[in-house]
């Protein structure tokens, strides 16, 4: 394998809330409002670095409760598992990653996120049977 064929995995977690709604982070780095997650550690096993990073971007501690997606940005090498959460402990605080939160329905996400992120939330939120499979461009679903 080289280098330039080396894939990362990334996890995300979709925490809703007791009226059904998601909540999404404004990144520090961009400004957009996606899902909180990052990209799973080495050493990590998927779980850990899940709690981990919702953890570490929202001040909550989750449990996650579903596989809703999984998803793979085509030009960057990068795969996303998806996991629908709830929050058992913490409080919403800001970090160096995020700087602002908002509980949105399926239909808002669409109005604030890019298509490639909102879609993982909107899965989340849909329940699906099995969790659909998706590759995107970074911003735009592709098939």
């Amino acid at each position: 394998m080289t280098a330039g064929s080396r894939h990362s995995v990334s996890v995300a977690g979709v925490v809703v809330d007791d009226q059904g709604r998601a909540l999404l982070i404004q990144r520090r780095d961009n400004g957009h409002w996606e899902a909180p997650g990052g990209v799973l550690e080495l050493d990590e096993d998927i779980l850990t670095g899940l709690r981990r990073e919702v953890e570490e971007e929202t001040g909550l501690q989750v449990t996650p409760t579903a596989l809703t997606g999984v998803y793979k940005n085509m030009p960057r090498g990068i795969v996303a598992l998806v996991f629908r959460c709830r929050a058992e402990a913490g409080s919403l605080r800001e970090s160096d990653e995020s700087s602002a939160f908002r509980w949105v329905t399926a239909e808002e996400v669409a109005k604030l996120a890019d298509e490639a992120f909102a879609i993982r939330v909107q899965d989340a939120l849909a329940q699906h049977l099995t969790a659909p499979i998706r590759q995107h461009d970074g911003l735009r679903i592709l098939g």
